[in-house]
Formats: structure tokens, C-alpha cells, sequence
């Protein structure tokens, strides 16, 4: 068994292996390929404009995550086309459908993105193209493969033609068109072509070989007919997205407080199920079992001792409830099961008992069930469990919610990208807050009822914003008792604004319906047509999306809004156009620079430097005290800086000046890049100006250190691709195992 998911960069350690690995694959399994193109790659996916075309790595991965298969396909958005720059198993896996699963994805993203087809290069069949037998039966056995799809070489065209005479096997141009019975026009063709030769045979192709190539595309251009797989056998059927991944928590009805008032009742997820089985628009899955070392990672794991422990003392028909709250004091908590129960909840209406926790327990599968859908390439997945979980902090329960579902999700997807969590339930998502409230790889957004009127009551404040690593990575929208549809909708777009700057890879939303009209535990008033907005206005985001069910407790009207929802949601994706990663639906305010100094750069850097993740506290404080030397001494100090601000917050930033007593030698001492901002080339822009204020400052070399640990590993790709070199090294001079690394750049004035 193995799945398939896209790999975004090489920026999460996780990735970076990945990445490392595909290189590997792909020089083993093509010897001749040009090694600059396989080292390129991480450059391609961070800065993927870069290079004309939008590159989208796909990799097979089995167990222990082990690489089986690797793939790498283009798209052009203004022509709007798909170009396979590679694919293949990883040696060994040949022929065992690695090659044909990852193919079949790939084809469901091109219709994803709205391409016409995916364009690719297969060496020739033809016997006077390619003499040798034994290479040309590799060749049949490559168009036979793609045949079986319907992809089949364009004919009447002079493609094939060698670039130089007496050259063997020139490549066909192959043509996938995901089932479309046309081809596009001639003209369009032709762009196509000139696109492809320009990238791929730039450096080799004079223009008149290119022109005379598309002048060859005309009116009787043509799919060659099939020659090794009947028309029948071809899966020429039009690409159609995949459903919706529905995981159900069917074990939630163990579940089931039937004291007077307590509304977190079996008949929610009935009611919901009852509108979706008859949509058509869902895909139902079983949910898989995971260790519980996925929830110890985002909860205490006293906390979840002891609700396992609790819960099989009160056994299924009796209950504990909370009664005493003590103070928390983590070295004297009390002794007694009972009384303990106060020391880890905040309310007094979340009972424990064994049917509660095997079916929060069960919960929790289904998240990552649906989670894996995510990663593995479905646009849309939705986990409807009961009990809910976004009240479920680090350490304490409460609020219905034992385990927090979407934080155990979201932790889960952090090991592959960023993450952001949008939560639209009447009531503050202060799980999520809680657990993420220290890191910058997940961004948590709650928009709710303000907390001076709706429960938790102590969190969910506007002035919480993040700390430490996590400064400005959590954002909350607290609302008016009264607040209108209109207003809710608002407060929505100004959320999606904020995840569309975070530009994440996943986003996990926490789906309560407990916004609607007359629902018991809210004050609200949305209604059908909102819900149906709220989904069109969410599924608009760049990202793959999870839905794990919250809150929402009006029965009679509970389905309908979840339906209308994933209509909205779905209806957006199908439509949504491909943009520029990390591109809002609003024009981005203007960046601006400036190298003076301010007081409040001292705390903005600070943050700026933790929210990187691979910082120390005493080097985030190191950083932070050369920005408050130079706020007191001047250009004593002997530092300058480059700020980058997008309306007065710090996107980036940099620290430099001249070595004492070395001419012309100067030292870059920071640069550091908001997780916000990254794969926008932002990095590079701050280095060219350093370089640029430091040439006029005299300097013809500058220096920098920097540690030599396997977290910065794609700091060193990023210094030596901007022209960098590593001069020396220091071994185990921060730590065992750990070097410092000297490296350097010439300094020369631009041509």
C-alpha cells in the first residue's frame, strides 16, 4: 500500500528528506539527464515563477515513508497547460503500478487546475528514428503506457526532427487531452511548442529550429492513432474530481448523556448524514486506527492518562463530573480520581465516563482518516465526529470536547506544510489557540461570539495574538451578541484574508453550525443562504481543505446548513482559477523598505527572528539587543539594517557592517523572513540590498556564519544560490555535531 501526496518545498524537515530522496531516484533512474536539472529542483518548487512554469512535485510513499515513485509536472497558467517534466518508480518498483497511480494523479490535477492536457516527450516507435532494437523496445513500451490513458504523439508535425543531423532518437511531443474529444486549436499549439522548446532546449535550440518547428503545426495536426492498446482499453473518459472524503465517527452513538439539556446528542450526526447520503457529493471511508503518540504530540500526556484511567473507573453508566477546581498547581494536584476531574476540566457539563472516551477516542482516527485524504491529493475531506474537540486545550477539557479533533489534524499536516486553522464556530476555538499559540507553522483564526457574553468566557480576546515563535500567528474576530449575517460573513472574509497571507498548504476548518438561527447555544442568526456563502467564500482558498465537525445543535435545521455549505465549498473549488501561490483575492498592500532604525524594531525583530523556528531564545535575544545598540549608539554601534514592512508589520529584515580593521570586508549577522512570506523571493530581494548598501559602504567581500545542524540545511541551498560559498568550516564548535560554516561572496558592481 502506499498513497500520494504533493510535496510543496523543501522548507519542513520532513520535506527537505523527501526532496533529497527524489534527487536520488532520479539520478539513479535517469543516468543521462543533466545534473543541473535534478539540482534545481528545491529551487523550482520554493521559487517555482522563477522558471516559467509552476512546478508541482508528486511522490508515492509507502510505509515508514518510504519513497516509491516520484513525479514532477509544470503549469503554464497563462496558456493554461500541463507539461509532465518527469516521472518514474524508484528502482526496484517498476511494475508494480507505482507509475500508473502516480500518472492517473497527476491527471486529476491538470483538471483541477482547468488545463486543456498534459504535454509530455516519449522517444520514437519508428525504426528510422531509433535504430537500436533494444532501445526502441524500450520506447514502445513508454507510448504503450501512456496509449492506455489516450495520450498519443501529435502527428504532421515536425517535432521529432533531430537538432542535429544524424542524431537517434529525437522525442515525439505526446498529447494528453483528459478525455476531450478536440484538440485545441492550431494556434494555440503552437505557443504551446514555442513555450516548451524555449524552457526545456533554450540553451540549445536556435530560434530558427523553434520556428521552424511550430511553423510545421497546422490545420491537420493530429493525434497519431492508437498502435498498441485498442481504443476500448484506453481510459479516454473525461477526468472527473474526486468526491468529497466523508469519515464518519460511527462509534459517536456510545456516546449519549442523557441528562435533561446536555444537546451534544447521537441525533446530530444522524440529521447531518441523513441530508449528505443523498447528495451524491460525498465519497464515505473507514476510518483507520492511529497510535495514540498522535495525540501525546498535541496534548499532555497526563491529560490523556488520565481521561483513559477516569473513564474506565466510571465504566458506562455512571459518569464523573467536575465539582472541585482547584488552583492548577502541576506539583500537588490532587489525589483523588473524582475530585481530580476539576483539576483538568473548565466546566461543569463535560462528563467522563468509558462510552464518552471510546468515542472521542474513535474522534480523533477519524480527523486523521480524513487528514490523510488531505495529504494524499483529495481537495476537500470532511471528518463528522462527535464529540466535537476545539474547546480541548493542551492540558484540559471541557466544553463537550475531551481530545481537540482539528489540532491533532492540523499537527499531523505540519509535518508536511504550513497550516492554518479557521475556526467559524459561535464559540472561541481556545484549544487550538492554547495548543499553537507558540508556533509560526500553524496559524490558528477564531471567528465568535465576543467572550464577555458566549463560553469559554476567558479566551478569544482580540489582543491575543501569539508568543514567542508564535507572535502574530493567532488571530480572533470576537462579534457583537447581535451580530447580523452580513456582519458574520464580513468577519469571515477578513479571516481569509489573514490565512491568504499566511498562504498555507492545508487548511483545517473547525465547521460549527451553531451560528443558525434559534440554535440553543448561540445568539446568531444565520441561515441557509449563509451557510451556502460561507462555503463558496471558504472554498476560495489555495489550499487543500479539511472540515472537522464542531459544534451546532439545532436538529431540525443541522443538515441542511452542513449541506449547504459543501455546496458553496465545492462549487468553489470546481471554479476556483489557478492564481499565484500565496495571492489574495484582494490587491496586496505595497511593501515597503527603509534602513533606519526604530524603538519598536527591537521587539519586532525578536519576534520576527523566534517565529523562523530554528533560533535559541538567547539568539532570538542576541538579535533583538544589536537592533537596541543601534536605537541607543547610533552608527557607533557599527550595524545597518534592511527592513521589508507590509502595512507596519515586519515581513523581513536584515543586519550587517563593516569587519573592524579589514577593509572592504563586511559581515551579514541576520536575515530572517516571516513564515508568512516565504517562496515570494523575499529573501533574495533583502540580500540584494544588502549587497547593494554594502558596496556603497566599500565593501568588495561579504562574509557570513552560519550552523552547520541539519535545520539549516536549506538555509546553506539558499546562501549558495545567491552566490555564496562555503570557505571553512569549524567542526563541533556550537555543539557535538554541530559546525559552524563560514561562507562567502565576492562583491562585484552589477553589469
Amino acid at each position: 500500500m502506499f498513497h500520494i501526496r504533493r510535496v510543496p518545498d523543501d522548507i519542513t524537515p520532513a520535506n527537505y528528506t523527501v526532496v533529497q530522496e527524489a534527487q536520488r531516484i532520479l539520478r539513479e533512474q535517469f543516468p543521462g539527464m543533466d545534473p543541473a536539472d535534478i539540482d534545481k529542483l528545491p529551487d523550482q518548487l520554493r521559487d517555482p515563477y522563477q522558471h516559467r512554469f509552476v512546478s508541482r512535485l508528486y511522490v508515492a510513499e509507502g510505509a515508514r515513508d518510504r519513497i516509491l515513485g516520484v513525479a514532477l509536472l509544470l503549469h503554464e497558467p497563462q496558456l493554461n497547460f500541463c507539461y509532465l517534466e518527469l516521472i518514474s518508480a524508484a528502482p526496484g518498483r517498476t511494475g508494480r503500478g507505482v507509475g500508473a497511480s502516480l500518472y492517473s494523479r497527476l491527471r486529476e490535477v491538470a483538471h483541477s487546475l482547468g488545463a486543456h492536457g498534459i504535454y509530455l516527450e516519449c522517444l520514437p516507435d519508428d525504426p528510422a528514428l531509433s535504430p537500436d532494437a533494444k532501445v526502441r523496445k524500450q520506447n514502445e513500451a513508454r507510448l504503450k503506457f501512456y496509449e492506455r490513458f489516450g495520450a498519443r504523439p501529435l502527428a504532421n508535425t515536425r517535432y521529432e526532427t533531430p537538432l542535429q543531423p544524424g542524431d537517434s532518437d529525437p522525442p515525439y511531443l505526446v498529447f494528453d487531452p483528459l478525455g476531450a474529444a478536440e484538440l485545441p486549436a492550431y494556434k494555440t499549439l503552437r505557443k504551446v511548442v514555442t513555450e516548451i522548446l524555449e524552457r526545456k532546449y533554450g540553451h540549445l535550440c536556435s530560434p530558427e529550429y523553434i520556428k521552424m518547428v511550430t511553423d510545421s503545426i497546422r490545420s491537420n495536426v493530429a493525434l497519431r492513432e492508437p498502435v498498441y492498446v485498442t481504443r476500448s482499453k484506453q481510459a479516454v473518459a473525461p477526468v472527473v474530481a474526486r468526491q468529497v472524503a466523508l469519515v464518519v465517527n460511527d462509534k459517536h452513538n456510545l456516546h449519549h448523556v442523557h441528562e435533561r439539556g446536555y444537546v451534544e446528542a447521537p441525533v446530530r450526526v444522524n440529521a447531518i448524514l441523513g441530508e449528505l447520503n443523498k447528495s451524491g457529493l460525498f465519497e464515505r471511508l473507514p476510518a483507520r486506527s492511529y497510535p495514540d503518540r498522535f495525540i501525546r504530540e498535541v496534548h499532555d500526556s497526563r491529560l490523556v492518562n488520565y481521561l483513559r484511567r477516569a473513564s474506565t473507573m466510571a465504566g458506562k453508566k455512571k459518569s464523573i463530573y467536575p465539582y472541585v477546581f482547584p488552583i492548577r498547581n502541576s506539583s500537588r494536584p490532587p489525589r483523588d480520581e473524582t475530585v481530580l476531574a476539576g483539576y483538568y476540566c473548565i466546566d461543569t457539563f463535560t462528563p467522563l465516563n468509558e462510552s464518552a472516551y471510546l468515542a472521542a477516542r474513535q474522534a480523533v482516527d477519524c480527523a486523521l482518516t480524513a487528514a490523510a485524504e488531505v495529504l494524499d491529493g483529495r481537495p476537500l475531506a470532511y471528518a463528522l465526529v462527535r464529540p466535537p474537540g476545539h474547546h480541548a486545550e493542551r492540558a484540559s477539557f471541557g466544553g463537550f470536547c475531551y481530545f481537540n479533533n482539528a489540532a491533532i489534524a492540523a499537527n499531523y499536516l505540519s509535518r508536511y506544510g504550513k497550516v492554518a486553522i479557521l475556526d467559524v464556530d459561535y464559540h472561541h476555538g481556545n484549544g487550538q489557540q492554547d495548543i499553537f499559540y507558540e508556533r509560526a507553522d500553524v496559524l490558528t483564526v477564531s471567528v465568535h461570539g465576543h467572550p464577555r457574553f458566549a463560553y469559554p468566557y476567558f479566551t478569544g480576546f482580540a489582543d491575543e495574538t501569539g508568543r514567542g515563535a508564535g507572535a502574530g500567528y493567532n488571530l480572533n474576530i470576537p462579534l457583537a451578541e447581535d451580530t447580523t449575517p452580513e456582519e458574520y460573513l464580513a468577519a469571515v472574509d477578513r479571516a481569509l484574508r489573514r490565512v491568504a497571507h499566511f498562504a498555507p498548504d492545508y487548511l483545517v476548518v473547525a465547521l460549527g453550525l451553531d451560528t443558525a438561527r434559534g440554535d440553543p447555544t448561540g445568539t446568531w442568526s444565520n441561515r441557509i443562504k449563509d451557510f451556502l456563502e460561507l462555503g463558496k467564500r471558504v472554498g476560495a482558498a489555495e489550499a487543500p481543505i479539511l472540515v472537522v465537525q464542531e459544534g451546532g445543535y439545532l436538529v431540525r435545521s443541522l443538515g441542511k446548513n452542513v449541506y449547504a455549505f459543501f455546496r458553496g465549498l465545492a462549487a468553489a473549488t470546481e471554479k476556483q482559477l489557478p492564481r499565484k501561490r500565496g495571492s489574495r483575492a484582494v490587491k496586496p498592500a505595497k511593501r515597503r523598505w527603509r534602513t533606519a532604525v526604530r524603538h519598536r524594531d527591537i521587539e519586532a525583530v525578536r519576534a520576527l527572528v523566534a517565529s523562523a523556528g530554528v533560533f535559541s531564545t538567547e539568539e532570538q535575544g542576541v538579535a533583538a539587543e544589536l537592533v537596541a545598540t543601534t536605537v541607543h549608539s547610533g552608527a557607533e554601534a557599527g550595524y545597518q539594517f534592511v527592513f521589508a514592512e507590509t502595512r507596519g508589520r515586519l515581513d523581513a529584515y536584515a543586519c550587517f557592517g563593516p569587519v573592524p580593521g579589514a577593509p572592504g570586508r563586511f559581515d551579514l549577522y541576520w536575515i530572517a523572513v516571516s513564515p508568512d512570506c516565504r517562496l515570494q523571493g523575499l529573501g533574495r530581494d533583502v540580500l540584494e540590498r544588502v549587497e547593494r548598501e554594502a558596496r556603497q559602504g566599500g565593501a568588495t567581500r561579504m562574509y557570513l556564519d552560519t550552523a552547520g545542524r541539519a535545520a539549516y540545511r536549506p538555509t546553506h541551498a539558499f546562501y549558495k544560490r545567491c552566490g555564496f560559498r562555503k570557505v571553512a568550516e569549524l567542526r563541533d564548535f556550537y555543539a557535538d555535531g554541530d559546525s559552524k560554516i563560514i561562507m562567502m561572496k565576492e562583491l562585484r558592481e552589477p553589469a
